[in-house]
């Protein structure tokens, strides 16, 4: 038995018993459409029009229903009685009209109504973020002058390459453990941020010996630690208020000359600023609750993210060894890139929704890929004809950037780590040779990581199930 049997007055036995019943004086043909039949009893005609006209009105409510009987209890729910059904409609019982009404009314299931966007950016958030990765760079404006030129801007670069991939690894690894518990995620800060400012000051001194560029490093090395302490913990706002005295130092010169103790003092007192407050937030991080059966994650799965930092930074140090403002456009950009990384994520939810095979799913997948992509690159170009860059090679170490957060975003790292990884070593190779293709290596070689990045993305992130 696959289903109920149709026992309720007005199926087909009913049918056979009111033919038995007609004579040649009641019984009358009634045409129900170019196909059927229905045989009618005179004066039934204004009746059939009353269920037209009900079912009319309730067609918004009839039409999603799967069986008769959800017709049945709307129309109880009307409030319609035997008599008038009899009456009114020409029907034995509440049944026959509601089996009526479910076969005149086409069935049509209307989508549930969306819900909140998931993946809404905060805008605040994302700019100030972008602000924070760009506002640093005010120190090497007040305090370059006071450093000598012989090695360091090498020493300085080195240390930040290693500053970029120990970060990247280890928030990584933070944001892991955050999922567990703010405990577990304070707990790997507290550990792994000091680690890594002593291993990047340690290689940058190697390169300069002790001195002034020795002590620029160690500074750089230990902001950067911080740094990123507070944004793993959501802290923008209290980074942001350390690097107030950067940022009205390096504001000021523009019409006044701060002197060497102001042009010392306040890198000094932003990198003071910024390791209290890490301390402060990575204090306040371990004594949240201890997450219940919580165990030491693998270092394995966060070693890609570490490569990719140091690809990164090698693609833009590289990039800006003739354009140095290159490098501070690709720094603001950063912020926008965040935020289209979170409306791609939205809008591939609401294709998810909308779409109905799998091919066409990964069309429109392409498609926000796509959109989302030149939304970034649209306004680097007349960013970068203001600061007189490349424009090619500035957009093609963009798109590289953006696709592999992308990436990483939905836990695909490898690709974007042995492409970019990839990428920077064959760029460094020529550039510090001086062999052929020369300065057009930078763009052929980002040009040529974008495309294959890009058929990873569309080739993964096309999959329903890479956004369930």
């Amino acid at each position: 038995m696959s289903g109920p049997l149709p026992l309720g007055p007005g199926g087909a036995e009913q049918d056979a018993l009111a033919l038995r019943l007609a004579d040649d004086r009641t019984l009358a043909l009634r045409v129900a459409d170019q196909h059927t039949l229905t045989l009618v009893l005179p004066g039934h005609a204004a009746r059939r029009d009353a269920v037209d006209r009900l079912a009319a009105a309730l067609a918004d409510r009839i039409a999603p229903a799967v069986h008769p009987y959800e017709v049945a209890a709307l129309l109880e729910s009307e409030g319609l009685t035997g008599e008038a059904i009899r009456e009114k409609y020409g029907h034995a019982d509440l049944f026959s009209l509601a089996s009526a009404l479910y076969q005149c009314v086409p069935r049509a299931y209307p989508e549930p109504p969306r819900g909140p966007d998931p993946w809404r950016p905060d805008h605040l958030r994302c700019a100030l973020r972008g602000l924070l990765f760009a506002l640093p760079g005010l120190a090497y404006a007040l305090a370059g002058r006071l450093l000598p030129s012989d090695g360091t801007v090498r020493a300085l670069v080195v240390a930040g390459l290693v500053s970029w991939a120990w970060n990247q690894a280890l928030g990584h690894r933070a944001y892991l453990r955050l999922a567990v518990g703010r405990r577990e995620a304070g707990r790997t800060l507290a550990r792994g941020a000091p680690l890594g400012a002593v291993a990047a000051a340690l290689s940058g001194a190697a390169l300069a010996g002790p001195g002034a560029t020795a002590a620029a490093v160690a500074v750089q090395s230990a902001y950067l630690a911080a740094a990123g302490v507070l944004l793993v913990l959501g802290r923008e706002r209290l980074l942001l208020a350390a690097l107030a005295p950067v940022t009205v130092g390096g504001a000021a010169l523009l019409w006044w000359e701060p002197g060497t103790v102001l042009r010392a003092g306040l890198p000094l007192l932003s990198l003071l600023g910024a390791v209290a407050a890490a301390g402060w937030a990575v204090r306040a991080a371990r004594r949240a609750p201890a997450a219940p059966g919580a165990t030491r994650a693998p270092l394995w799965p966060s070693l890609p993210y570490g490569l990719f930092g140091l690809a990164a930074g090698s693609l833009v140090f590289l990039a800006g060894r003739h354009h140095p403002w290159a490098v501070i456009v690709l720094t603001l950009s950063m912020g926008p890139a965040e935020w289209l990384l979170y409306r791609y994520r939205g809008l591939s939810t609401a294709a998810l929704r909308s779409t109905r095979t799998p091919a066409g799913f990964r069309a429109r997948s392409a498609a926000v890929l796509t959109g989302c992509l030149m939304a970034y690159l649209g306004p680097l170009v007349p960013a970068a004809l203001l600061v007189d860059a490349e424009p090619v090679a500035l957009l093609l170490l963009a798109a590289v950037l953006w696709v592999s957060l992308l990436l990483q975003a939905f836990g695909i790292a490898w690709p974007p780590a042995a492409l970019c990884l990839t990428a920077a070593m064959l760029t460094a190779a020529v550039t510090l040779t001086g062999a052929p293709p020369g300065a057009v290596v930078l763009p052929l070689s980002c040009g040529a990581a974008v495309l294959a990045l890009g058929a990873v993305a569309v080739r993964r992130l096309g999959r329903p199930a890479a956004h369930g």
